[in-house]
C-alpha cells in the first residue's frame, strides 16, 4: 500500500552488520520509492528534449547546407544506434558507479554534444556531434535506467511504474515539441539546438540532490517488501558484465523473439514517426507547426496508453499484450498514406490518437518478460534487447531518408514497416512461458 500506517522497524535479513547509515529506519507514511520514482520521471522528461528535435532539422539543415535527407538521416540512424547499444553498458555502470552518477555524466554529455552542433558546417560534424556524442548520453539515459531504478526501488507495482517512466519521455516530447517547432520556424535551429542543451543541464543538480541509488541508502525495503536489504557491493567489471549477460542471452530463444519484435517497435515509431512524420507531412503541404503539433499530440495520448500497458501487464500475459499492440500498430501504419493532407482532418486526429495510445505500450510487457526469464540480469538483458530497438530504428530512420531522395516519397517506408508490425505481433505469440523452475536454470546456465 502507498500508505503505511504502521510506524514500525524493519529487521534486516541475516548476514554482515550493516552501517550505521544503512540500518531499517521507521517506515514513512509515503514509500521513499515514490519520491524516486518522480525524480526519475522528471529527469526523463528533462533529457527527451533531444528526441523532439531530429525531425524538425531535417528539412532546415537541408536547405542551409544543402545535405541530402540521407545524410541527415545517417546522422540521426547514428544517434539511435549508440542510444540502443549503449544501454546495456550504462546498466551495468549502474552497477558500478550508482545511478546518480551515471545520469549526471549522461546529461552533461548530451548538453555538450547538443551545443555544438550550433558549430557545425559539414555532414560528418553532426554525425560526431549530434549521432554520436548525444547518442552515447542518451543511450545511458535510455529505458534501462527506468528498468534499474524500478528493479532496486520496487517490488510490487513495478509494472504500473514501468509504465510511468516510460510515458515520461512522451511527456518530454509533449513538453519540448511545440516549443521547438516555434522556435525553429521563427528563429532557426540553432536556439532550438540551444534549448535541448539547456534542458539537459538544468536537470543536473535535480539529479544529484535528489536521486538515490538503492533503498538501503535511506535505510528502507523496497515498496511492496517487508524485508530489508542491505546495498550490494559495487559490480566491478560493468563491460565484461554486459558483454557476459549478452552471450548468455544470446543461447536462449526467448531473447532473440524479444529484440526481434522490439527491433520492429524501434524501427516503426522512433525511426519511422518520430525522425520521418514531420518532413512527410510537410511534403504534402501541411505546416512544420501542425506536423509538430499533432507529434505532441501523440505523446499525450502515449503518457495514457503506456500508463494502462502497465496496469495490463501486471494483470495480464504480457505475450498476449505485445500481440494485440503490434498488430494494432500494423495496420494504423498501413491507412496513414491515404492521411496524409495539408490540413489536419478528423481521419488524421483518428491516427494520431489511435497510435499515441500504441507508441511505446510495448515497454512494460517486454521489461516484464525480461525480468521473468531473466532475474537479477534483466535490466541488462533488457539494455541489449533496448539496442535492438535503436538498431531497428536506426536503419528505418536512414532508409527513409534514401526512400524519400530516390522515390520522392515516404509511401514504401509505410507500407513496408506495417507488414513488419505483423510479424512482431506473430513473433510476440511464440514466446513460451516459463515456470519458475525452468527460468532458473536458464539463469543459471554455464
Amino acid at each position: 500500500m502507498l500508505l503505511g500506517v504502521t510506524q514500525t522497524a524493519e529487521t534486516p535479513a541475516q548476514g554482515p552488520a550493516t552501517p550505521p547509515n544503512h540500518r531499517p529506519r521507521l517506515r514513512p507514511r509515503i514509500h521513499r520509492a515514490w519520491f524516486v520514482a518522480a525524480v526519475t520521471f522528471v529527469t526523463i522528461i528533462g533529457a527527451a528534449a533531444f528526441a523532439s528535435l531530429p525531425g524538425l532539422l531535417i528539412d532546415p539543415l537541408h536547405s542551409e547546407f544543402g545535405w541530402s535527407r540521407g545524410e541527415i538521416g545517417f546522422a540521426v540512424s547514428v544517434n539511435l544506434a549508440l542510444y540502443g547499444l549503449t544501454a546495456p553498458f550504462a546498466a551495468a555502470l549502474m552497477d558500478r558507479f550508482g545511478i546518480r552518477r551515471v545520469v549526471a555524466v549522461a546529461l552533461t554529455v548530451i548538453a555538450t554534444g547538443s551545443a555544438l552542433t550550433v558549430v557545425m558546417t559539414a555532414a560528418w560534424q553532426m554525425v560526431l556531434y549530434w549521432g554520436i556524442l548525444v547518442g552515447l548520453g542518451t543511450g545511458s539515459m535510455a529505458l534501462a535506467f527506468a528498468a534499474t531504478v524500478t528493479d532496486r526501488w520496487f517490488v510490487a507495482r513495478r509494472g504500473l511504474v514501468t509504465g510511468i517512466l516510460t510515458a515520461a519521455g512522451a511527456s518530454g516530447q509533449l513538453v519540448f515539441l511545440p516549443l521547438l517547432s516555434w522556435l525553429v520556424q521563427n528563429h532557426g535551429w540553432r536556439p532550438a539546438s540551444i534549448t535541448v542543451a539547456m534542458s539537459a543541464l538544468v536537470v543536473v543538480p535535480f539529479v544529484w540532490l535528489l536521486l538515490r541509488d538503492h533503498p538501503a541508502d535511506v535505510g528502507l525495503p523496497p515498496y511492496g517488501s517487508e524485508e530489508f536489504k542491505p546495498k550490494p557491493p559495487p559490480v566491478t567489471g560493468a563491460a565484461r558484465r554486459a558483454v557476459t549477460v549478452l552471450f548468455r542471452a544470446a543461447r536462449t530463444g526467448p531473447f532473440w523473439l524479444l529484440a526481434g519484435t522490439f527491433a520492429i517497435c524501434g524501427a516503426s515509431t522512433n525511426g519511422l514517426i518520430k525522425t520521418h512524420f514531420i518532413p512527410a507531412a510537410h511534403d504534402h503541404g501541411m505546416p512544420v507547426t501542425a506536423a509538430a503539433s499533432l507529434l505532441a499530440v501523440i505523446g499525450v495520448f502515449d503518457i495514457i496508453g503506456t500508463i494502462a500497458s502497465g496496469w495490463f501487464t501486471d494483470r495480464f500475459d504480457a505475450r498476449r499484450l505485445l500481440a494485440v499492440y503490434y498488430a494494432l500498430r500494423g495496420v494504423s501504419l498501413l491507412f496513414l498514406p491515404m492521411l496524409l493532407a495539408p490540413d489536419v482532418r478528423p481521419p488524421m486526429l483518428f491516427f494520431i490518437v489511435f497510435y499515441g495510445l500504441d507508441w511505446v505500450a510495448t515497454v512494460p510487457p517486454t521489461i516484464a518478460l525480461c525480468r521473468e526469464y531473466y532475474g537479477a540480469d534483466s535490466a541488462i538483458v533488457f539494455g541489449w534487447v533496448l539496442a535492438s530497438h535503436q538498431i531497428g530504428a536506426g536503419v528505418v530512420a536512414f532508409a527513409g531518408g534514401i526512400a524519400r531522395d530516390v522515390t520522392g516519397s515516404y509511401n514504401t517506408v509505410w507500407y513496408a514497416s506495417g507488414a513488419l508490425c505483423a510479424a512482431a505481433a506473430l513473433m510476440a505469440l511464440l514466446i513460451r512461458s516459463r515456470t519458475k523452475a525452468e527460468s532458473a536454470d536458464l539463469l543459471n546456465a554455464p
